[in-house]
């Protein structure tokens, strides 16, 4: 039944980051990986405020974890494409591009899970 829920979760994890990237994609710029990095801030934030709010906040049911935690954000997240798209621009020799997407990505991501940490305590 576990699977049941984090397939839930990742069907709608998987059509939210398509739609994300594709809006992100058609308001900026081909030459950095925006949506990608778009996606990985605001699934961050999310996994951080869900984790700690139903750690410390609210009581909930175990499987609102398997959905959400792991199912939604799992899929919704995109690491692997964040990991792609800068060996992409190593091949390409962006060094500048590779850097920032490297520093970016890391802290606004941990940034981002302290600020969604902070937020569900502050609530």
């Amino acid at each position: 039944m576990a699977y049941l829920w984090i397939a839930m979760g990742a069907v709608v994890g998987a059509g939210a980051r398509y739609f994300v990237s594709g809006y992100i994609a058609k308001a900026s710029p081909p030459s950095f990986p925006y949506g990608t990095l778009v996606i990985n801030i605001t699934g961050s934030l999310l996994l951080g405020f869900f984790l700690v709010w139903t750690s410390e906040r609210v009581l909930v049911d175990p499987r609102w974890r398997l959905l959400i935690a792991i199912g939604f954000c799992g899929s919704y997240t995109t690491f692997s494409s964040y990991a792609f798209e800068t060996f992409a621009l190593v091949e390409q020799g962006q060094w500048l591009l590779v850097g920032l997407n490297v520093i970016a990505s890391n802290f606004l991501c941990l940034v981002s899970v302290l600020a969604g940490a902070a937020l569900a305590r502050w609530l």
